[in-house]
């Protein structure tokens, strides 16, 4: 069974620490090159794309989530009413922001996090995760009130079920995303989710627009997308889910990739599980990637790999291409191992995967 890029993330206690972002973890594995399909030549000759205003510094603003994830392991989740003993319980970093901005710092970029938590442990613990991996907090805000959490079920095959309680992500305002973005005059890549208010992330987009930086959503969770939000989004990478949710139940046939992607005006990106990448380039091909068989352990926070890993790889001058074969081997590497940040490879693997996809 391939890597489920499908399902994405991301109790005070003392025990939830920070990991060490340059611990080895897990085994090493080289994306293939088979992982590209005949479909590709035409993604490089005509699909690239120029990223931000032609800085080649890296550098990724995520306007995004974070939560405290809550993980209970089990067999199988209890039906209705039902009260079902699991296997273990693991308390981690997440938020689907904080996710891909920790995937993305790993890879290599520069990353700066706009976000607000609450003024409780939890806020205090998230600030001091993010700086742990090298990771701007100067926009972090710290507001009255409770941080978000995630309860996640996983399930033995693998398989997650996610509930979000946005908490302070909620605050984050629209002033506060386009004062991050205005901060910084070496931007490259503006990214945004559905964890926080929509309104915060079209400001930001917006704002980036006008400086010539490229804007990458990823709508999840899954819901209507603001007009204005959509006119300023360059990329959209939602999962097959979440795009069956927004064109109210298409297929991912070439023939609907093609039709969203034109309907929304953007370049639109959908990850396929174990079925891989499908890719529409500005030009109407679609091209897929093939996911490496792997055998899930945790599918908790593959999507957010793939996408912090992949506008790292854009942020730093990778081809289209070849950051997609990253976020894929990224993503891969990430569900052979149980939690959500703690699951990505380590920078060192990071690095050697960069490597192989340049």
């Amino acid at each position: 069974m391939g890597p489920n890029l499908d399902l994405l993330v991301g109790v005070p206690g003392d025990e939830v620490l920070p990991r060490d972002p340059v611990d080895e973890v897990g085994p090493s594995r080289s994306p293939s090159p088979s992982s590209v399909t005949s479909g590709v030549e035409s993604v490089e000759a005509g699909g690239g794309m120029v990223v931000g205003s032609g800085s080649a510094t890296g550098h990724v603003l995520v306007v995004g989530s974070t939560m405290i994830d809550l993980v209970a392991y089990a067999q199988r989740v209890p039906e209705a009413g039902e009260t079902l003993v699991g296997d273990r319980f693991q308390m981690g970093f997440g938020g689907k922001g904080a996710n891909q901005a920790v995937m993305a710092s790993l890879v290599g970029a520069k990353v700066t996090m706009a976000n607000a938590v609450g003024d409780d442990s939890y806020g205090r613990m998230t600030i001091e995760n993010l700086g742990s991996f090298g990771i701007d907090t100067g926009h972090v805000h710290v507001v009255p009130g409770e941080s978000g959490v995630a309860p996640i079920w996983v399930e033995a095959d693998g398989t997650n079920r996610i509930i979000v309680v946005p908490g302070a992500n909620d605050s984050l305002t629209a002033a506060m995303a386009v004062e991050a973005v205005a901060s910084f005059d070496d931007l490259s890549v503006v990214v945004g989710q559905l964890e926080v208010p929509q309104t915060a992330t079209a400001a930001a987009f917006g704002e980036a627009r006008r400086r010539g930086v490229t804007t990458v959503l990823n709508p999840a969770p899954a819901a209507e997308l603001d007009p204005e939000l959509l006119q300023v989004t360059d990329w959209l990478i939602p999962n097959e889910v979440e795009f069956s949710i927004l064109t109210d139940g298409a297929r991912t046939d070439d023939g609907a990739l093609v039709a969203y992607a034109e309907q929304t005006g953007t370049r639109l990106l959908v990850t396929l599980g174990g079925d891989g990448v499908a890719f529409v380039a500005e030009d109407g091909t679609v091209s897929r990637f093939p996911a490496d068989r792997v055998e899930p352990v945790d599918t908790t926070g593959a999507g957010d790999a793939f996408v912090g890993a992949f506008v790292a790889g854009l942020a730093t001058g990778l081809d289209v291409v070849s950051a997609i074969r990253l976020g894929t081997a990224c993503a891969g590497e990430s569900v052979t191992r149980p939690g959500t940040q703690t699951s990505f490879p380590s920078r060192e693997r990071c690095g050697e995967l960069l490597a192989a996809c340049s």
